[in-house]
């Protein structure tokens, strides 16, 4: 595959694509005495998908003019995470992005246009050389406006061509 002339976005998985709140607040109650309920094997592998995240996912995969892969930091304190996060993408996104998966805890060593991450600091994100997407904040709450950012993108970039 080639990617020359392809716009490459990077998406982060906690809070982006992944309900890591609400299984961070599940475990709270169920398991008080735990408190880094991320530790816990299956933690990541249990998470749900935020609403309209996997629909968007698999829209900006389909489109041509895009290479998407999924950068994810790691929960150093839980190894299983690694697996765990690959196995997510398997479940919810397809096999066909399981060779799209890049787990690391430096998000600006990779090059690319966009990183579409809920943290604009701590794993990199502010060394990210393209534009940060700040997912959860006003300019882009939810997948929606994220979906609709590259809808216009991709029309303006027809309308140019």
């Amino acid at each position: 595959m080639s990617w020359k002339n392809k716009t490459v976005i990077y998406v982060d998985m906690d809070r982006t694509l992944c309900d890591f709140d609400g299984a961070y607040r599940h475990y709270q109650r169920e398991r008080p005495d735990v408190a880094f309920p991320q530790s816990i094997p299956g933690f990541y592998a249990g998470l749900q998908p935020l609403p309209h995240a996997v629909e968007t996912y698999r829209w900006l995969h389909e489109q041509e003019r895009f290479v998407v892969f999924i950068l994810t930091a790691p929960s150093i304190m839980n190894p299983h995470c690694y697996t765990e996060k690959r196995l997510w993408v398997e479940e919810h996104l397809g096999f066909d992005v399981v060779d799209r998966l890049i787990i690391s805890a430096h998000k600006g060593l990779s090059r690319g246009h966009y990183l579409i991450d809920d943290n604009a600091e701590g794993r990199g994100q502010e060394y990210f050389e393209g534009e940060l997407i700040h997912f959860g904040q006003p300019s882009f709450p939810g997948w929606p406006e994220v979906r609709r950012f590259f809808e216009l993108l991709s029309a303006g970039a027809e309308m140019g061509a």
